[in-house]
């Protein structure tokens, strides 16, 4: 079992995408997209810790955050052709706003 810890201090990488639908009704469906290659494809990646969805109530977002060994292996799964194609099925239901965070606090 894959199990995600914040630390502050931690030399983990972190991705955080927040997607915001195009339409909510959609939600499930961007949700399966991603599960579908984080288990086809990013879980089996160099460096891959975890990966954690969450989803707004309203059904407008989906938050994917994605903890990583290092920033290089978030760059290497980004330029992966087979986690772009899951990539682009995110990208027809929602615009994406992804980028590497470092944790700040955590209470």
């Amino acid at each position: 079992m894959t199990e995600t810890v914040i630390r502050e201090g931690d030399k983990v990488a972190t991705f955080i995408n927040i997607l915001e639908l195009k339409d909510p009704a959609k939600q499930q469906d961007l949700i399966d997209v991603l599960n579908e290659g984080t288990e086809k494809v990013i879980k089996h990646q160099p460096g891959f810790i975890s990966v954690n969805l969450f989803a707004s109530r309203d059904g407008s977002r989906v938050v994917n955050l994605a903890q990583w060994s290092s920033p290089d292996d978030i760059k290497a799964v980004a330029t992966n052709p087979d986690a772009q194609v899951f990539a682009k099925k995110a990208a027809e239901l929602a615009t994406p706003a992804p980028g590497p965070y470092s944790v700040a606090s955590v209470t």
